[in-house]
């Protein structure tokens, strides 16, 4: 890992939820199956508003039910609550974007413990904001934190997070416990875990 010390002493961080600072528990092909989903690549948000409104309500409500179900069975990823604490022994603003709710997001950080260290106007989900990676969200949480993308990092497991963070201006860390990193060029830092950023953070005292 190559440490960027500048990226780690930023002000702003913003998360990604499930995968990031929980254990990865969606089976996405299973989900669009559920959804009545054909296509295998089709993004899953853009399929459903793409339909007549009942129905893209009624399966709308379905994927709720879906995600409801999944945030009883996560966990909080190893060194989240660990990076979260030194952030907020630094006093720096954290927030999440995520595509599910802020319902669910707030109902699965309840979960795994860590809805302390948000508020719920810095949870934005897919109604607070156009979803991942439209930049929307990233530019609504530093207008309420009066800041600069230059300020911020954006961590995520996801091509959709460092995609947001590159269309926003802030710089990006991939977290890929596989270790396999498929858009090196996308990001600015790579870790496994997040055990990995509190050890480099703490490492050099940033």
């Amino acid at each position: 890992m190559t440490v960027h010390t500048h990226i780690l002493a930023r002000p702003c961080w913003i998360f990604d939820l499930d995968g990031t600072l929980t254990i990865p528990v969606h089976d996405f092909p299973a989900i669009r199956t559920a959804l009545g989903m054909v296509e295998s690549d089709t993004d899953i948000l853009q399929f459903l508003s793409s339909l007549p409104p009942d129905e893209s309500a009624a399966r709308h409500a379905r994927l709720i039910e879906i995600e409801i179900e999944l945030a009883g069975r996560t966990a909080a990823s190893p060194g989240a609550g660990q990076l979260l604490e030194l952030l907020l022994q630094r006093e720096a603003r954290v927030g999440i974007l995520t595509r599910n709710t802020r319902e669910i997001a707030l109902h699965t950080l309840g979960k795994i413990g860590l809805s302390g260290y948000f508020t719920v106007e810095n949870v934005l989900g897919r109604d607070e904001a156009e979803p991942k990676p439209h930049p929307e969200g990233i530019e609504k949480l530093l207008e309420i934190w009066g800041s600069t993308p230059g300020e911020t990092v954006m961590v995520g497991d996801y091509l959709f997070d460092l995609q947001v963070g590159r269309a926003a201006g802030t710089a990006t860390i991939h977290v890929d416990s596989s270790g396999a990193f498929r858009w090196p060029e996308m990001a600015d830092m790579s870790v496994m875990t997040l055990e990995e950023l509190v050890e480099a953070m703490e490492a050099f005292d940033v």
